[in-house]
């Protein structure tokens, strides 16, 4: 049924006006009755003529849409009677009047102590409302309010665990015997595989070879390493074998007949006289426990260097690097055009000297001589290690000339000659003044005994007291 309008009275009739009763409600009988107007239920009265309406009354248009006089009066009285001024504009609202929103309520159960919400996400406006207040469902719990869970977030217990299954004693017995059976098989069958080689009873011993093969051959014993402890310098020097091993022997050698009054008659002298030096030292090495092995003789040359070593132009020196005597031929051969004996005699000490030296690089005295002076502290203690070194190699030429002093000729005259030049030879007579090979009266302390004893005994410079060495 269409909806009615809210300015008419579906009680009065078309064209009827009947001014409204003061002591009645307005819209109303006295008694609780029907409005006027409005016929009883079943009466069959109407709006219009005291029938019902037809077909069609109310729709637009039609006999009901049209407001009498009666009509509009009416609804006069019954807006009066609801208390209904007329409607007046609304003037300024007062700011005194205005009341600060209070905030809504949390949802039940959501209290916390986090403090407040963040603040709004984007898209919230940006002045917010004042005076109004919305109501409506409940809030969803969002990114503005607290988490309403209340449970834990993770459990501290444990998940429950399913029991293992369990095998009945009849399967657990039946897997039993079937391991058992396994293990019997493999061990048996180890022994058959393991006897079905040719081996012999004792697992250290060689194995069994068949008639028909050819017997293999025995290992070699392993090498065995063994580190030999280094003897410390001093032991070398003071306790070298050199100075047990006795006597050196005479070996009847003889002066070369050989004039040296050219440069290659003084090398065919010094190289006819090497071979009586190596047949006397070679027996004594060998017996002091070292390798025996001969130096070679030569010429120092302003060309070029005669040897890997550089000594002094003026003198002859010993290399070690290579082992050789490296000999002035120009000195040679100016002391022998000024006296032939004197110069003979030089020459034979000279070599016997560097041949000292070179007996010391076999019993590994000059390494250890050399390595003392290495250490050495000060200048002086340095020049004492050096004067110790050639005072041996002199003592040693001594030893030598002493135990091949008949075959040599060294008597009378000549041997005056030789000792003369012994005790004129040191320090004081080089023109640099330098204090390395042992003073004239240390020369001849050495040499002297060491030419009547023929022993390198006599010659353990490293010893003796420094005053024996200066």
């Amino acid at each position: 049924m269409p909806e009615e309008h809210p300015d008419t009275d579906p009680s009065s009739t078309a064209g009827a006006s009947t001014p409204a009763d003061p002591g009645m409600p307005a819209g109303g009988a006295p008694d609780g009755g029907p409005a006027p107007g409005l016929a009883a239920p079943g009466s069959g009265t109407a709006r219009s003529g005291g029938g019902l309406p037809k077909p069609g009354h109310f729709l637009p248009g039609g006999a009901g849409d049209i407001l009498t006089e009666g009509d509009r009066v009416r609804a006069a009285q019954r807006r009066q009677s609801l208390g209904l001024g007329k409607a007046r504009a609304l003037g300024p609202l007062d700011p005194s009047l205005r009341k600060t929103a209070r905030p809504l309520p949390p949802a039940p159960g959501t209290e916390t102590s986090f403090g407040a919400p963040p603040p709004t996400p984007l898209g919230a406006p940006v002045t917010p409302l004042v005076g109004t207040r919305r109501t409506g469902r409940a809030r969803p719990v969002g990114w503005h309010e607290p988490s309403s869970r209340n449970g834990a977030q993770f459990s501290a217990e444990p998940p429950p665990i399913t029991p293992p299954r369990q095998y009945s004693k009849a399967v657990i017995a039946g897997l039993s015997v079937l391991a058992l059976v396994l293990v019997t098989g493999g061990t048996v069958g180890g022994f058959k595989l393991v006897n079905s080689y040719d081996t012999v009873d004792s697992p250290m011993a060689r194995p069994s070879v068949k008639k028909s093969e050819a017997p293999l051959p025995v290992p070699a014993d392993p090498t065995v390493t063994v580190t030999v402890q280094p003897v410390p310098d001093l032991v070398r020097l003071r306790k070298n074998e050199l100075y047990t091993v006795g006597k050196v022997p005479a070996v009847n050698c003889k002066e070369p007949a050989i004039k040296p009054n050219s440069q290659s008659a003084i090398l065919r002298y010094y190289n006819a006289m090497l071979p009586c030096l190596n047949k006397a030292w070679e027996p004594v090495i060998r017996k002091a426990g070292y390798d025996f092995r001969p130096p070679k003789v030569v010429l120092q040359s302003n060309q070029a260097p005669a040897s890997t070593c550089s000594g002094e132009a003026e003198t002859a020196y010993y290399c070690s690097a290579d082992e050789s005597i490296n000999i002035n031929w120009k000195n040679d051969l100016a002391g022998y055009k000024e006296d032939k004996l004197a110069a003979r005699l030089w020459m034979m000490d000279t070599l016997a000297h560097e041949y000292g030296h070179h007996v010391q690089e076999m019993t590994e005295i000059i390494t250890a001589s050399f390595s003392r002076q290495g250490w050495a502290k000060t200048k002086a203690e340095k020049l004492e290690w050096a004067r110790r070194r050639e005072l041996q190699a002199s003592c040693l030429a001594a030893v030598f000339l002493g135990a091949n002093q008949k075959s040599l000729g060294l008597s009378g005259a000549k041997l005056d000659l030789w000792e003369w030049q012994v005790q004129h030879s040191g320090d004081e007579y080089n023109p640099k003044k330098v204090r390395d090979h042992g003073s004239r009266k240390s020369q001849w302390l050495w040499a002297g005994p060491a030419f009547k004893s023929a022993s390198p005994a006599s010659c353990n410079t490293f010893a003796a007291p420094a005053s024996k060495v200066s």
